[in-house]
């Protein structure tokens, strides 16, 4: 009963979504802000990227001239981890999804809710490995661009050893996460 309740939920989902595409042209967003001068980081934004450094999430905030340059700094630091926290509910979405639509039924059932628990759980024992790799002050405006990154290798360690994960989506994970990523880092 559970298992067509939920395929039903995502044959409806898939159907509204394949609607709102019909329905209109696709929003372009020009990521690039073309600040002259600005590493390509600040100007590429926030991301999943898979490149010969690994599969990354890239966090891009900022923080506009402030009097007390250590708390703009945080400022601009904290703003980047939000956004790889961002990037990786996202993607964590994405996997979820993902493992709902080949379970079937079974052990390996999920509903919603289990699932939006394990998506906050991960993306919250995630942000402690996110680190700070980039500062960029800009003499203009005296914003400061603070750029986090956060390696796919941390979360696929943090999910197999997470406790309160069901077993069939760390495994669903473990198995097709890095697959799912490229995919994700492709659409972006």
């Amino acid at each position: 009963m559970k298992a067509i309740h939920l395929s039903r939920l995502l044959l409806v989902c898939l159907l509204a979504a394949g609607l709102a595409a019909c329905a209109g042209g696709r929003t372009e967003i020009e990521s690039d802000l073309g600040i002259k001068g600005a590493p390509d980081w600040v100007n590429e934004g926030s991301q999943a990227l898979n490149n010969r450094d690994g599969r990354l999430i890239h966090g891009m905030g900022s923080a506009p001239k402030m009097t007390d340059a250590s708390l703009q700094r945080s400022t601009a630091d904290d703003r980047a981890r939000a956004e790889v926290a961002r990037v990786l509910s996202s993607f964590m979405n994405v996997v979820s999804n993902d493992f709902i639509a080949t379970a079937g039924s079974g052990d390996d059932m999920l509903d919603e809710q289990a699932v939006s628990r394990s998506v906050e759980n991960v993306t919250r024992l995630n942000m402690s490995g996110t680190e700070i790799i980039g500062r960029w002050r800009d003499q203009k405006t005296g914003t400061v661009y603070s750029q986090a990154e956060l390696d796919l290798k941390r979360v696929k360690s943090v999910v197999g050893s997470a406790n309160q994960m069901h077993d069939g989506l760390r495994n669903h994970f473990a198995q097709h996460g890095e697959t799912l990523f490229d995919q994700y880092a492709g659409e972006k």
